[in-house]
């Protein structure tokens, strides 16, 4: 067995440290000996329905037993104290698990007194999540009668009422109208930049991930297919979109043969582009040469920035070839 960081109880170390973490069900891999060391900051957990997340969240909060591997959560080792990794991180389930006979107000006090506040201040910290989430107003009705929207509100109150180091936010925007979701999303920014609670934001919304995360894990049928800072996403890689006079045809080959990746354009793109995958100074080479060789005008050259979109796509597809 690896032996991992288990420094101290007050949450000091990486957000996220696994080596080899693997849990199967019924013989299928969940999560296929999965290596992470994540630093703090806003953490984007992407992935298809099913590839993983929130069974890599729930086994990182010691609520799943691993078959395999070793995992520490700010330091803290969850195998041998995962009570210590619940008292540190905050936890937004993606389940409709609400106790609907409760007002918001006495079930998120609950919730901080299961935190270990006394009552008296779990009272009035419960009121003050309550009104960061824009639920004052409502936090006496009883939550059977709230929308999806204001349920996934109270959810985020409750992981947030004990002050942690870190919430793992699953699924967070599920069920919500576009106005709910931005909103929520403000909230989960909020709580990373003016609060300094570092952020796990599980989804499978790409958007979702951009507009609030800085560094992104990848998730692909248990496996860990990317894992990097959002900043170095475009980090010598994009395509380069090329406009000829010519036969396209016998361009890309020509490319192809020169070692360049190339491909006719996309769907809504004319019969005269072609993308050519960026490697460099190389890939300018391979262009410039493919034309000159065939005698092909070039009528436009222009480098496009590669996106989340072709780091996620681009990751499953190679990991789907692989399996």
């Amino acid at each position: 067995m690896i032996e991992i960081q288990n420094t101290t109880r007050t949450g000091q170390g990486p957000a996220m440290f696994t080596r080899g973490l693997t849990k199967r069900y019924k013989g299928v891999a969940a999560l296929d000996g999965v290596d992470l060391d994540v630093p703090r900051t806003a953490v984007g957990l992407l992935g298809a329905n099913g590839a993983g997340k929130s069974t890599l969240i729930r086994t990182l909060l010691g609520l799943i037993d691993p078959d395999d591997g070793d995992a520490s959560v700010l330091g803290i080792d969850v195998r041998r104290d995962p009570i210590g990794v619940r008292r540190v991180v905050g936890y937004m389930p993606e389940a409709d698990c609400l106790p609907g006979d409760a007002t918001a107000a006495d079930f998120v006090a609950h919730m901080a007194e299961v935190a270990g506040l006394p009552a008296r201040a779990a009272r009035q910290r419960a009121a003050d999540v309550l009104y960061q989430v824009g639920l004052d107003e409502e936090r006496y009705r009883l939550i059977k009668g709230f929308s999806t929207g204001m349920k996934q509100r109270v959810k985020h109150a409750q992981a947030t009422v004990h002050d942690p180091l870190r919430v793992m936010l699953d699924e967070p925007t599920a069920g919500m109208d576009p106005q709910g979701r931005d909103e929520m999303l403000a909230l989960v920014a909020r709580i990373h930049e003016r609060m300094g609670i570092s952020v796990v934001l599980s989804s499978h919304i790409l958007d979702d991930i951009e507009r609030v995360c800085r560094y992104v894990v990848i998730l692909d049928h248990g496996e860990v297919v990317a894992s990097q800072p959002m900043e170095t996403i475009d980090e010598g890689g994009g395509d380069l979109l090329v406009r000829i006079d010519g036969d396209r045809a016998a361009f890309i080959a020509r490319l192809q043969q020169l070692g360049a990746e190339a491909r006719p354009g996309g769907e809504f793109g004319g019969p005269d582009e072609v993308i050519v995958r960026r490697d460099g100074d190389a890939s300018h080479d391979a262009v410039r040469d493919a034309a000159a060789d065939l005698g092909i005008a070039l009528r436009s050259l222009q480098a496009r920035t590669r996106s989340l979109e072709d780091l996620y796509f681009g990751n499953v597809v190679s990991a789907g070839e692989r399996r």
